[in-house]
């Protein structure tokens, strides 16, 4: 049996061999995240591109909903990368796509969950095998941007600066600064690819300037926080941005008196659910895809989970507010409170 780093490294060749081997087949190649994606969806993206590239293959990096984030806006700025908002004729127009930090059968991207892929890159659980020419998915690496790594290192040669700049900054993201990092492999991937990376650039992106919706957002969120049995809760309701709903979520956790943070917010048509744990060890997503009625809806990797649900028919306050009240009643039965335990607010003055 190979060792895991020998693996590893077979699994990086792999890669690059099937991109040697199908350039001509497989270019143009449009490279999709999911709708509101991370710094390690961007970062993979950019990667693969990167890879395409070298092989001959003209790619373009798309995603369906918007980059609301200022750190991940501030990356995309700072190193100049090329995404493009998906356009509907797209998936008519490439019949060649590479999914990344995302899978088909996922519902938190545009791709038809019952169309082959040609490449899907990932770090998450697959709710059935994905379907593509290629597959490339480990749940322990700790980000995708590890696997992209690997690729890279693996073709020995000089890494362009802005390439390993992303990869070094969606690696300490998801990895909460390598704290959730199982592997060590993972920890190797990042040191190595920082030494090609720009440090100034890096602390650019890692401070940027916030937006004011960020504070108020924030602020609407210690307000109606409640919390019990080291749970604590936020539901925000209407929000700009679906990524302020995981922001708010890891803010919360950052208290020391929770062991879990659960936050919603209400964009468009759906719900928007983040999970937070601090214990990396727990399933997160599991956790989340109990809670809703279609697995697709939710996802994650130890303890981070994210997902959205639908809201059918006339979306009236109480509508949502439906929702919202089934989510927290699934949590608790789901986390081993009782479904009777009354929350109090979290950040109420104490006398």
């Amino acid at each position: 049996m190979k060792h895991p780093a020998d693996q590893e490294r077979a699994r990086a060749r792999a890669l690059l061999r099937f991109l040697r081997k199908h350039r001509k087949k497989i270019s143009p190649l449009l490279i999709l995240t999911h709708d509101f994606p991370d710094p390690d969806a961007i970062a993979s993206a950019f990667g693969l591109k990167f890879l395409a590239a070298t092989s001959g293959i003209s790619a373009r990096i798309a995603y369906g909903g918007m980059i609301g984030r200022m750190n991940n806006r501030a990356m995309v700025d700072v190193l100049k990368i090329k995404m493009h908002k998906l356009k509907p004729i797209d998936l008519r127009k490439y019949s060649n796509v590479a999914l990344v930090d995302t899978q088909p059968e996922f519902g938190n991207n545009p791709f038809p969950s019952r169309e082959k892929a040609t490449l899907i890159v990932d770090q998450h659980s697959s709710i059935r095998k994905p379907s593509a020419d290629f597959v490339m998915i480990d749940t322990e690496c700790g980000a995708t941007s590890v696997l992209i790594a690997q690729a890279l290192l693996g073709m020995r040669k000089r890494i362009p600066k802005d390439v390993a700049t992303a990869i070094a900054y969606g690696i300490i993201t998801d990895t909460l600064d390598l704290y959730r990092a199982k592997k060590k492999s993972t920890i190797d991937a990042y040191l190595k690819i920082l030494s090609f990376s720009d440090i100034r650039d890096l602390a650019r992106i890692q401070n940027p300037v916030n937006q004011r919706r960020f504070y108020v957002t924030l602020q609407k969120g210690m307000q109606v926080a409640r919390s019990g049995r080291g749970l604590i809760v936020s539901h925000l309701g209407f929000v700009k941005s679906p990524e302020l709903v995981s922001q708010v979520a890891d803010f919360l956790l950052a208290c020391q008196d929770f062991r879990w943070s659960f936050v919603t917010g209400r964009y468009g048509k759906k719900l928007y659910i983040s999970l937070r744990s601090k214990k990396s060890k727990l399933d997160a997503g599991g956790v989340l895809r109990d809670m809703v009625l279609d697995p697709k809806d939710a996802g994650g990797h130890g303890s981070v989970a994210g997902g959205s649900v639908r809201v059918s028919g006339r979306r009236t306050d109480k509508a949502w507010q439906r929702i919202e009240s089934m989510m927290m009643t699934a949590l608790k039965k789901r986390l081993r409170i009782p479904v009777g335990k009354e929350f109090r607010p979290s950040f109420a003055e104490r006398k």
